[in-house]
């Protein structure tokens, strides 16, 4: 009897773990309830996203290293149609349309769960829209800042004064650059109507710089001729020869009294150049995003055609694909969020 009721006792302790064991096998169910190729793009948008953070911080590194780092509301002032003082107008358009193309996505793939093909094409084709827009915007803003502004991987217009002073006129110019026997070069330039001008400058031979006055990239002189530690400048960029001008200028006190050089005479000195750092990582950061842009675009067309021919409809799956590429392309417009906060806000 005993060993009868041992028996029992070990079959349902038995059956027991055997119940356990089946529990603890749900038969290869989704993690998360993600099918394998959602689960894959959420890996591939999560190292991505690893990517463009150490480019990010990368940036924030130098951005905070640096003194003479540009100003964002001095460098991003132009916009089409003749824009030149609004700062962050262009950029800020450029980022409600990628926003606004991520709510339209969002839409399409709305109308892929309810089957409706029709409104899954047309949401898609307003997205690609939206995408190419901002590209077409970004396009004209490298252009903008290459050929109009003179900015490059190599070269970087755009620093800010880190000490007190003061431009010098040209009569200023000419007679401290011949007490110093520099010699005189002219050089002819158009203003921003298009006007032939010509500009007399002084290279000192023993150093090897060249001394301007002050005009900005259009040819025009400042209208505030004095200048303090924070204020932004613009080196000249001469369309027809393609040469960089730094503007001369003396250094001055607080007081705004000159400062004298080893020699008694006016400390002048010229502009200098702002961290190359700052075009190099502009352009490789925001054209890797709008690389990534560019791709999503792709995507999208080929989405929405296999979309029109009822190529997913026939699938039965409520339009994944849709899903998969929103997925990538909220992943973009929030990447861009982060740049448009570091490039052009701090």
């Amino acid at each position: 009897m005993a060993h009868d009721t041992a028996l029992e006792t070990l079959e349902d302790h038995s059956n027991e773990h055997g119940e356990k064991k089946e529990n603890l096998w749900s038969g290869g169910k989704e993690p998360f309830k993600a099918s394998y190729g959602k689960l894959m793009m959420w890996y591939f948008l999560l190292s991505d996203a690893f990517t463009f953070a150490g480019f990010l911080i990368a940036y924030g590194a130098l951005r905070f290293s640096m003194d003479t780092w540009p100003i964002p509301d001095f460098v991003f002032r132009t916009a089409p149609f003749g824009i030149e003082n609004g700062p962050l107008i262009f950029v800020t358009f450029m980022t409600f349309v990628l926003i606004v193309s991520s709510v339209t996505v969002l839409r399409a793939v709305q109308e892929g769960k309810l089957g409706n093909r029709l409104g899954v094409v047309k949401w898609m084709l307003i997205t690609v829209f939206g995408g190419g827009i901002f590209l077409a915007c970004q396009a004209w803003e490298w252009t903008n800042l290459i050929s109009t502004e003179g900015t490059t991987i190599y070269t970087n217009p755009f620093s800010t004064h880190t000490e007190n002073g003061r431009y010098l006129t040209d009569s200023e110019l000419a007679d401290y650059a011949s007490t110093m026997g520099w010699a005189s070069m002219t050089e002819k330039y158009k203003d921003h109507d298009g006007n032939e001008s010509e500009m007399t400058y002084y290279v000192d031979a023993e150093t090897e710089t060249a001394y301007f006055t002050k005009v900005d990239h259009h040819g025009h002189a400042p209208e505030d001729m004095s200048i303090a530690p924070g204020t932004p400048y613009l080196i000249t960029y001469d369309h027809n020869t393609h040469l960089y001008k730094q503007g001369a200028y003396v250094l001055t006190d607080e007081s705004g009294a000159v400062v004298k050089d080893d020699f008694g005479k006016d400390a002048v000195k010229s502009e200098a150049y702002g961290p190359r750092s700052f075009g190099t990582l502009f352009f490789f950061i925001t054209g890797f995003h709008g690389f990534h842009v560019l791709s999503g675009l792709i995507i999208l067309l080929v989405i929405t055609i296999n979309s029109w021919s009822g190529f997913y409809a026939n699938r039965g799956n409520g339009y994944e694909m849709v899903e998969k590429v929103g997925l990538y392309w909220h992943f973009v417009d929030l990447v861009w969020v982060f740049v448009f906060l570091v490039f052009y806000l701090i």
